[in-house]
């Protein structure tokens, strides 16, 4: 049980450092986490550390109950404490709608880490894990490994709402055996960010944005700008050294999927991997592009950049929206948001990235409540209105995407801070937002390409084809 435990532990370490979750909010407050606890040198510090490691005893960091207290009795964890807010307002509001069946829920909020390291202990032993449980998107292969052992299936309790749902990111969150286990946040549907008041003083317009349809068109603007700017230090855009967001756009737009899903073999060889780097390599080349501060956008640094101007577009989330929010308010009324480029018309112009799938464990007290619950609170029209109000998300339940009272809100503060409606975009790339798996194999794919292969392309000037089958080579090891 123990080399179970420590296997499960460590695939759980190495996720957290690769991969983004629910927008990367979880990964930022984790690297928090970490960077806090490296002060704590003493002996005594890592002997409790190891302690807590082997025992799965944390501290949360937050504790609230809400609801009846006559009640079913629930307890739910998540990493995020606004996750856990927000689930609050909806159990008032489910209860007030299900007076037959209310709950009360004591909702606890763990480091990253620690939560979803406790929660592995807590299903493998077959005890001690919550009702409902927060599951980051990158850290969900680990839980979806014991299927309905584990969890409890949601389909049942989703079907009402599955019609309007957007299938891709449903899929994110089944498991192998084709049953739903998480339900999911948000669409995470990718979108070019243009920082429209930079680009119109160097003259260009909105309209030249809109003819961008192509990446050879995105390529031809970019030198126009940087060009029409002619500042040293001034780009188009940037590109990632430790993120792959541009690279599951390019698989997104063919088709393709390096993880080989649940019973291929992974293969990051693949022709949309390489157009994508190998136009990447030429921005560099020829002064459109540089390489991410940090290593992507996602970052303090990278938030610099974007308020210095230093570059006016990037692809991102959708759930990137928060991040000028919370981070760059002073550029409200400066950008624009637009469908991707694509290689070849008719393609994909988007894919979905990050995410939190919220699971119903087997443990729960009752587990069909419990489901019921979860899917009202992340599906139907009362926590998605709520979802898009207090979290900024664009939802998975399309019935939202043409509601004018909701999407055309100019009170709401993320329509009121981008020139354009967002969920306008979100509509025009509706039918093509592609997936790319999340597997047991990502970890190590991510792991290898933000460590070494993205570095060894991007800044040390290693050919993209011999990089990426040096890469293959350590990733089919592990298969």
């Amino acid at each position: 049980m123990k080399k179970k435990l420590l296997s499960a532990l460590l695939c759980v370490a190495m996720v957290s450092t690769v991969l983004t979750g629910c927008g990367g909010a979880a990964t930022q407050e984790a690297a928090t986490d970490d960077a806090a606890a490296t002060e704590e040198t003493s002996e005594e510090a890592a002997t409790e550390d190891a302690a807590a490691e082997e025992t799965g005893e944390v501290e949360p960091e937050a504790v609230t109950t809400v609801g009846d207290a006559n009640g079913t009795h629930m307890e739910m964890w998540s990493f995020v404490e606004l996750h856990n807010t927000y689930y609050g307002k909806m159990v008032d509001m489910w209860n007030a709608a299900n007076p037959d069946r209310t709950i009360e829920v004591t909702f606890t909020t763990y480091p990253y880490a620690d939560m979803h390291n406790k929660l592995i202990m807590s299903l493998q032993t077959g005890e001690g894990a919550p009702d409902i449980c927060d599951v980051e998107v990158g850290q969900f292969p680990n839980v979806v490994a014991g299927v309905d052992e584990w969890l409890y299936p949601l389909d049942d309790a989703a079907t009402d709402y599955m019609p309007t749902m957007v299938p891709a990111r449903m899929e994110t969150y089944m498991g192998a055996d084709g049953h739903y286990y998480g339900a999911p946040f948000h669409v995470g549907a990718t979108v070019m960010y243009y920082n429209m008041a930079a680009i119109e003083e160097a003259g260009f317009t909105q309209a030249d944005v809109d003819a961008i349809k192509t990446w050879d068109d995105y390529t031809a603007f970019g030198e126009k700008y940087v060009a029409a700017v002619g500042q040293e230090g001034k780009y188009f855009t940037s590109v990632d050294t430790a993120g792959t967001d541009w690279l599951w756009l390019a698989m997104a737009e063919y088709g393709e999927d390096w993880t080989g899903g649940f019973d291929g073999e992974a293969n990051v060889e693949l022709q949309s991997v390489k157009n994508m780097l190998n136009m990447q390599v030429d921005w560099l080349a020829s002064g459109v592009a540089q390489v991410s501060p940090d290593g992507h956008v996602d970052l303090e640094a990278g938030f610099q950049n974007i308020l210095d101007h230093n570059i006016v577009s990037f692809p991102k989330a959708m759930w990137y929206m928060s991040r000028f929010i919370n981070y760059m308010p002073e550029e409200k009324g400066n950008w624009y948001l637009a469908p991707c480029p694509v290689f070849e018309e008719g393609q994909n112009n988007s894919v979905g990235i990050g995410g939190t799938g919220t699971v119903v464990t087997q443990q729960a007290a009752d587990k069909e409540l419990a489901a019921d619950f979860l899917c009202y609170a992340k599906m139907s029209m009362d926590g998605e209105k709520m979802n898009w109000e207090m979290l900024g998300f664009d939802v998975c339940n399309t019935e939202m995407w043409t509601d004018e009272s909701i999407i055309h809100d100019d009170n709401n503060q993320y329509n009121a801070f981008f020139r354009n409606y967002p969920y306008d975009v979100l509509n025009q790339i509706k039918d093509g937002i592609g997936k790319i798996s999340v597997v047991a194999i990502s970890p190590t794919i991510n792991e290898e390409l933000c460590n070494v292969t993205l570095n060894e392309i991007l800044e040390n000037g290693t050919s993209v084809d011999d990089a990426l089958a040096a890469s293959q080579e350590v990733i089919s090891l592990e298969q």
